[in-house]
C-alpha cells in the first residue's frame, strides 16, 4: 500500500508535465486533455466528438507520442472489415520443407493506443471487431485467443454533422466508451494562437513523459484508492435516477426518458471520480468529483423520449436536474 501511495502522490506532477507537453501542439482543450487522462489511468476508453477541424485526432496522437506508448491509427471507411483491424490468417510455406501452414498477421489493433478515426463512418459489423477488445482486452481469430497488449486504450472520433454515408454505433458499443467527450470551438484567444503557431512543426518538439509499464503501475495504484460510503451511494443513485423503470424515478425522467444508464455507468462514475482525486493530489474522490465526469459517463448512455424530443430536452440537461435534486 505505501508503494501505491507513493506512486499516486508522484501523479499531479506527471499530469502537469503531461499536460505541459501536449499544450506544446494543442492550443486550449484542458478538459478534454484530463478526461483523456482520467480514462487512461482508469483503463476506459474515450468517443470525442467535435466538427471537422478541431484537432481531434492531432490530440490523440500528440497524447501518444508523450505517453510513449505503441500507437496505431484506424482509419474508418464504409468498407473496412473486421479482419482489417483485428488482423489475418495467411498461407506461408516453410522454406526447410516447403509444406505450407496459415500464420496469423495481427492487425492494428495490437497496440496500447488506437485512434479510431471516424469510427461512425464504418458498419457495424466493422465497429464490432472492437468489442471485444474493448471489454475483455483480447482477440478472438478463428480458434486461438490473443491477449492485447496493456495498457489498452480506445480512442475514437466522430463527426456530429456529415450524417450521410455514416451509422449509428450500437448501444452495445457505446457503453464500452466510459466517456462522450464533446469538443467545442476555441475561444477567440485560443484561435488567435491557433493560427500563429504551427502545430505540425511543434509535434516535433514533444517529449515523452512516462511509459507503459509505469502506467501500468499507476492503474493497479488507483484501483486501491478506498471510496466512502457515501460517495458510492452518490454515484449509484445519479445512474439509477436515470432510469424510467426505476421504481423511485421522478415522473419527469417517465416522460423524458427511454432507456437509462446500467451498471456499468455506476462503476464507471465511481473508477472517474478516483482518478481525478489523484490527479488533483487527493487519496480519496468527493461527490464533487462524481459530479464532474458524470456529462461524460451519462450523456451517451441515455435514450431520451419523443416527448423529450419534442421540448427540446437534451440528456446533459436530464442530468443536470438529476444533480440538483440529489446534490
Amino acid at each position: 500500500m505505501e508503494k501505491n501511495i507513493e506512486i499516486l502522490e508522484k501523479l499531479p506532477e506527471i499530469k502537469e508535465k503531461i499536460t505541459q507537453e501536449i499544450g506544446k501542439v494543442i492550443v486550449g482543450q484542458d478538459k478534454i486533455v484530463e478526461q483523456m487522462l482520467i480514462a487512461l489511468i482508469s483503463n476506459g476508453h474515450c468517443l470525442l466528438e467535435g466538427v471537422p477541424g478541431l484537432a481531434k485526432t492531432l490530440m490523440i496522437s500528440t497524447m501518444a507520442k508523450v505517453l510513449s506508448m505503441k500507437f496505431s491509427r484506424i482509419q474508418f471507411t464504409p468498407d473496412l472489415m473486421p479482419s482489417d483491424i483485428t488482423g489475418t490468417d495467411i498461407l506461408a510455406e516453410n522454406k526447410a520443407d516447403g509444406k505450407r501452414y496459415f500464420e496469423y498477421i495481427k492487425g492494428p489493433i495490437f497496440a496500447n493506443i488506437i485512434l479510431a478515426d471516424e469510427i461512425n463512418r464504418t458498419p457495424p459489423k466493422t465497429q464490432a471487431a472492437l468489442l471485444q477488445a474493448m471489454q475483455e482486452y483480447q482477440v478472438t481469430a478463428g480458434n486461438k485467443t490473443f491477449d492485447l497488449d496493456r495498457p489498452f486504450l480506445v480512442l475514437a472520433t466522430q463527426n456530429p454533422i456529415e450524417q450521410e454515408g455514416t451509422y449509428l454505433l450500437p448501444e452495445a458499443q457505446l457503453d464500452r466508451f466510459m466517456f462522450y467527450l464533446n469538443i467545442d470551438y476555441p475561444s477567440y484567444e485560443e484561435e488567435k494562437n491557433i493560427v500563429k503557431n504551427d502545430a505540425f512543426a511543434s509535434l516535433n518538439s514533444v517529449t515523452s513523459v512516462i511509459g507503459a509499464e509505469e502506467i501500468t503501475h499507476i492503474q493497479n495504484a488507483v484501483k486501491e484508492v478506498p471510496v466512502s460510503e457515501h460517495v458510492l451511494e452518490f454515484a449509484v443513485k445519479l445512474a439509477r435516477t436515470t432510469r424510467a423503470q426505476y421504481e423511485d424515478a421522478p415522473d419527469y425522467i417517465k416522460k423524458w426518458v427511454s432507456w437509462g444508464a446500467g451498471p456499468r455507468a455506476s462503476q464507471y462514475l465511481v473508477y472517474a471520480a478516483r482518478s481525478r482525486a489523484v490527479l488533483q493530489g487527493r487519496l480519496t474522490p468527493s461527490v464533487d468529483d462524481v459530479i464532474n465526469v458524470a456529462q461524460s459517463v451519462l450523456q451517451h448512455r441515455i435514450i431520451i423520449s419523443f416527448a423529450a424530443e419534442a421540448e427540446g430536452i437534451t440528456p446533459q440537461k436530464i442530468i443536470t436536474k438529476i444533480i440538483s435534486e440529489l446534490n
